[in-house]
């Protein structure tokens, strides 16, 4: 698409009304976990616990330390019959870890190790969300651009595990997830997702993937290049947006006894690397693979392994190019994240042009509508 086309497709999308809060109120709730694979857990609240075992008959208190037995779990050092405990505030907020958390927390005995899940409204895990993935002092079209995505990643999320023990973990792995309390209740963040309650993006009725990344430097990228799977809203447009984005351009440098090791680490079987060299380029311009010579022969690594390898904030993209010097690789790259969907850089920026939220959703996924999630049918 050239500048005048896109400029063309956004002032078309400009006509589109501006989104206002839906009329409608759900009460969808969301299981986030926490913490997984913990030794031990620590559950507070100044105004007490309600603690619910399915087993056993447990005293409610102030604080609560659970560790897992070898046939249930372990409570204040009293073991339990009981796998699983439901511990609430009696002022609706708990600390978890020292994390304060709304809602109320389970905590399950798994695999030896403990899980804990926070569940609570999914309006909510929102307004924890949006002002931990985009700064709340960005202008309040972006912040619900970021308050629709969020919502909608997290209903798909919802629907797609509504099996297992819990929907999203509270990390980049889905949305980095804190809640904030009752005193960000009328900050700018919480008052975007006021704005656009209940409003999602769907596609043929269903809420769709919403995805996005920090800084797409370039076109954003078609879902099939990075998780091979066909998306018909997530497919790459441009974004010449972002270029006061702190990521749009980035160096770094790696040790290749480092890499080597954490290859082993992962389970590649590597040698003593002699070189590596990009084998193939997304459309976009990501490396797809790259192909590392070494004293056990040649290994084709994948980009988004090797950024998951060396770690997200060493690699922020796999849009790098890069060149072995002496015992280090050095990178020089551009972007930050996947790039898949929505690019936030491109947001606040257009944003700020005076586009709308509407508008900005619909350019970042084209294809998808803008509904009310209780119009959806319900699974």
């Amino acid at each position: 698409m050239t500048r005048a086309c896109m400029t063309a497709a956004l002032a078309l999308l400009l006509a589109a009304p501006v989104l206002g809060p839906a009329r409608a109120q759900a009460s969808e709730t969301i299981r986030v976990a926490i913490f997984q694979n913990a030794d031990s857990v620590t559950v507070a609240s100044s105004s007490g616990l309600m603690v619910r075992a399915s087993n056993d008959t447990v005293d409610s208190n102030e604080r609560i330390t659970v560790t897992a037995g070898p046939s249930g779990l372990i409570m204040d050092s009293q073991p339990l019959r009981s796998d699983r405990l439901d511990v609430r505030g009696r002022d609706g907020e708990l600390t978890l870890n020292g994390i304060t958390v709304g809602g109320h927390v389970i905590v399950k005995l798994q695999n030896g190790k403990l899980l804990a899940i926070n569940e609570l409204p999914l309006e909510d895990y929102v307004k924890g969300v949006v002002p931990s993935e985009m700064s709340a002092a960005w202008h309040p079209e972006a912040l619900k651009v970021q308050a629709v995505a969020t919502r909608t990643y997290a209903l798909y999320k919802m629907r797609q595990n509504a099996r297992k023990d819990f929907d999203v973990v509270a990390s980049i792995k889905d949305q980095v997830y804190l809640y904030r309390g009752r005193a960000a209740a009328a900050g700018p963040a919480a008052r975007a997702v006021d704005d656009t309650r209940d409003l999602v993006l769907a596609y043929r009725d269903e809420p769709i993937l919403a995805v996005f990344s920090s800084t797409a430097a370039g076109l954003t990228e078609d879902a099939w290049n990075v998780w091979a799977v066909d998306m018909p809203y997530l497919k790459g447009v441009e974004c010449p947006f972002d270029l006061n984005s702190p990521w749009y351009q980035w160096r770094t440098d790696v040790g290749l006894p480092m890499l080597e090791q954490r290859l082993r680490d992962e389970g590649f079987p590597v040698g003593v690397i002699a070189s590596l060299a990009p084998a193939a380029y997304t459309k976009a311009g990501r490396v797809v693979q790259v192909r590392i010579l070494h004293s056990g022969g040649e290994l084709y690594i994948k980009g988004d392994d090797l950024r998951r390898v060396l770690g997200y904030l060493v690699l922020p993209s796999t849009q790098f190019d890069f060149d072995v010097v002496g015992l280090k690789v050095l990178f020089a790259g551009r972007g930050n994240g996947h790039g898949v969907g929505l690019c936030q850089w491109g947001a606040k920026e257009l944003a700020e042009r005076g586009y709308s939220a509407e508008t900005i959703l619909r350019y970042y996924y084209p294809g998808a509508d803008i509904r009310d999630l209780n119009s959806l049918p319900r699974r």
